[in-house]
């Protein structure tokens, strides 16, 4: 008996894998429609420029909500090394997306700005010494990085 048991559990769960694979090729075939519909809202961002004298700057502004960015890919961290506290050229055009931590950034001419989770950082200073950064009463920084492809627009609004 135990073994017809057993033997009925093994197709019971044969064919249920056999069901969840059937379901996940047709789920395969579906397509989501998204509503590319941009929104009147905004999130809070900073941008991290390059001065015509290769310097650092900022400046404030914002980027639309439900506006498609195009990107093919990003990554996590919550690792820090030592060069990146240290001032530095963004290795490329990217929003950097705090989840966890306070940051503070610190450009050329000194001047300083802080990052909080629910604000975009957009780093665009390719060129020169860059930027520098340090945690503020924080001991970690979560954080997403997404490269923003080579020609495509960064939808910041710089505020007036």
């Amino acid at each position: 008996m135990k073994n017809i048991i057993k033997g009925l559990s093994f197709v019971l769960a044969l064919s249920s894998f056999g069901i969840m694979n059937a379901q996940n090729k047709e789920n395969k075939n579906l397509s989501i429609k998204v509503n590319k519909e941009e929104s009147k809202d905004y999130i809070p961002a900073v941008r991290l420029i390059n001065n015509p004298d290769g310097s650092c700057t900022f400046e404030k502004g914002r980027i639309p909500t439900l506006k498609h960015l195009n990107t093919t890919t990003f990554w996590m961290s919550n690792k820090t090394e030592d060069w990146e506290k240290n001032a530095h050229p963004a290795p490329r055009r990217q929003y950097v997306i705090t989840l966890k931590g306070n940051i503070r950034f610190k450009v050329t001419d000194g001047s300083t700005f802080i990052i909080k989770p629910g604000t975009v950082l957009l780093a665009e200073d390719l060129k020169g010494k860059g930027h520098s950064w340090d945690m503020v009463k924080s001991k970690s920084w979560e954080r997403l990085y997404i490269p923003i492809d080579e020609n495509a627009d960064d939808n910041f609004v710089k505020n007036d």
